[in-house]
């Protein structure tokens, strides 16, 4: 069976992503998975060599021609050069450091949309060295839509943990704005971009449960209309289509029903909050409806251990799981 090529983006080359790449790209679970790719700064891995942390033996390459033609039992090294020329600098907040992360992460999208790897996974990035450097960055989702040429209103985050699927139809948005954009049209589209995703995972007929937007899914009206209006509307037209949705239930007893491959919600706080107090750091962030199979880990890029040796890779591992799976087959 071939394994599928996962590009790794080191991510902040100040914080913890480059430690955390090398030890997981040494994790005996992740070679099952995959081959993997690592992209970024060979300056940040010689930092973190220094700081005593082990990994595989890399063989460097400098161009997306050279992916796939190192030599065998090494992982390749993809080096973008940043700091040949300029300091690298562990647990500070610097414009270069923000530049080197979003560019690792636009060369590792890059090369799957030229189909030289099969997904790509980011280690976390620290957003206000990306603001410093001038850079447009509102996290992930979006950053990729740019990339591959999808419109943003056509994209949307999944948290997954475990056995667990979060999908949200809207992010980082104020409330007000949030439930302006929740419509028959937006929901239509989150339904089909979920459905895709999670059979590009392998789920051949995915069983989908749907929240409502109000408390207790509005009380059949005594708490808001929108379930009867927008949302219970946007499930039947759905459901007419072929997919699966069951809703709209309450979101706060919504994630304790069981056989559902995922759960759509409305809003930021209705899928992270159940997601942050039940994945314990281990959340997977996925990027759905673009080209590219995109993935990156739900932590910060933990500047003040930066150089220590002490990150967990426990989630980056995570996050190449939820793209290839347990079988280690590629999605496409």
């Amino acid at each position: 069976m071939k394994l599928p090529r996962v590009a790794i983006a080191l991510g902040d080359p100040a914080g913890i992503g480059p430690e955390i790449a090398l030890k997981a790209a040494t994790d005996a679970r992740l070679r099952r998975l995959c081959i993997p790719l690592l992209v970024g700064d060979w300056q940040a891995i010689q930092a973190q060599r220094v700081a005593g942390v082990n990994g595989p033996e890399l063989a460097v390459i400098h161009a997306m021609a050279e992916i796939g033609n190192g030599p065998a039992g090494a992982v390749e090294f993809w080096d973008l050069g940043h700091f040949r020329d300029q300091p690298l600098v562990l647990g500070q907040v610097r414009p270069a450091h923000g530049r080197a992360a979003v560019d690792a992460a636009a060369a590792a999208i890059g090369a799957a949309l030229a189909q030289r790897v099969d997904a790509v996974v980011a280690a976390p990035q620290t957003e206000l060295a990306i603001k410093q450097a001038g850079i447009e960055f509102d996290g992930y989702p979006s950053f990729v839509a740019r990339c591959t040429g999808t419109a943003p209103e056509d994209v949307f985050l999944m948290l997954c943990f475990e056995r667990t699927r979060i999908v949200h139809t809207t992010l980082h948005l104020s409330l007000r704005r949030a439930i302006e954009l929740i419509t028959r049209e937006r929901l239509g589209k989150v339904f089909r971009a979920t459905l895709r995703a999670l059979r590009q995972m392998g789920i051949a007929r995915p069983r989908i449960a749907v929240s409502g937007l109000n408390p207790h899914a509005g009380e059949n009206g005594l708490f808001g209309h929108e379930e009867q209006t927008l949302i219970g509307p946007a499930i039947e037209t759905a459901r007419r289509a072929g997919i699966d949705l069951e809703g709209p239930f309450g979101a706060d007893t919504m994630f304790q029903r069981q056989g559902y491959d995922c759960f759509i919600v409305m809003y930021h706080d209705q899928g992270h909050i159940a997601a942050k107090l039940l994945a314990n750091n281990r959340t997977a962030a996925v990027t759905i409806g673009t080209p590219v199979l995109f993935s990156s880990v739900a932590h910060g890029s933990a500047l003040d251990i930066a150089g220590k040796n002490r990150a967990d890779p426990g989630a980056l591992i995570e996050a190449v799981e939820r793209l290839v799976g347990t079988s280690g087959q590629a999605a496409s």
